[in-house]
């Protein structure tokens, strides 16, 4: 009787993980007809709550329109939670898709219609204001299917430290520049102080020029003249930046993306995909 038990728990549980396998593939997946039409299924849903949240924000809707926005956007939430905890249930490493960054997204997703209800009849809060706009995070849930999205963000991590001193180059120039215009000008002509003259300095070498303040003598005006051209020189150097990462990552990416569910980095003599076991030797990527 141990023994039937035994084996007809371990057959049950090998049912479970094969279940959960299918489950995966098509949640996570997108190399099959089944994840495919997952897909667009979430996508159509995640764009409609995203108008239907555009439209509540409308402060001239009737009575009527404002109770049946407020029953989709329950409806819609109890959805994308439902789709939330499918995923963590899922996962190979639940804790892992959690603290990723689709993860939060999914999490902002479905988090402010639960804050509000700990905040009842209190829509004049500034908190509840900012939770339910938090709620068009859902567009970005889109961008687990653009597929360009992931050499983006590789060649913006490639690239981080690069953008990161050319900002910190930009901030000391337009802390020199607002220096010398608050001298100049004076504080007569709204250069008030070296923060708002800084301020001056930054929309100009990035030729936003908003003209709330405008230099008044010759000097200055030599001065900004001096500072736009700059920004022109320097504007497309993070655009350069990123552009000859993702052209490099194009050129030395390994090829080793799993048809199926997107993951990457795999081990060189891998056969089978890490996490959802898809043959990678009949991808055309990986010939």
């Amino acid at each position: 009787m141990k023994g039937k038990r035994k084996d007809g728990s371990s057959q049950s549980y090998r049912f479970l993980a094969k279940e959960r396998g299918q489950v995966f593939r098509i949640v996570f997946g997108t190399g099959n007809t089944a994840a495919r039409l997952f897909d667009i299924l979430l996508i159509s849903v995640i764009i409609l709550s995203v108008i239907l949240v555009m439209i509540s924000s409308n402060s001239k809707l009737s009575p009527t329109v404002e109770r049946t926005l407020r029953y989709a956007e329950l409806g819609f939430s109890l959805l994308f939670t439902l789709e939330y905890l499918l995923r963590i249930f899922i996962s190979p490493k639940p804790f892992r898709y959690m603290v990723s960054f689709l993860g939060i997204i999914d999490l902002l997703a479905i988090l402010p219609i639960y804050l509000i209800v700990i905040f009842p009849e209190a829509s004049h809060l500034l908190i509840i204001r900012l939770l339910r706009v938090l709620r068009i995070f859902r567009v970005l849930k889109l961008l687990r299917y653009v597929e360009e999205a992931r050499h983006l963000k590789n060649a913006l991590l490639a690239s981080s430290r690069k953008i990161f001193v050319f900002f910190f180059f930009v901030l000391i120039l337009a802390t020199v520049f607002g220096s010398i215009i608050f001298l100049i000008e004076g504080s007569g002509e709204g250069f008030t102080s070296i923060p708002k003259s800084i301020y001056w300095a930054i929309i100009t070498i990035t030729t936003v020029g908003y003209g709330d303040i405008v230099p008044q003598t010759a000097f200055g005006q030599i001065i900004a003249s001096v500072v736009t051209l700059i920004g022109y020189s320097i504007i497309a150097v993070p655009t350069g930046i990123i552009t000859a990462e993702i052209s490099l990552g194009l050129m030395n990416q390994k090829n080793d993306q799993c048809p199926n569910c997107g993951v990457t980095k795999h081990q060189k003599d891998a056969k089978f995909c890490r996490m959802c076991s898809t043959n990678l030797e009949k991808s055309d990527s990986r010939q």
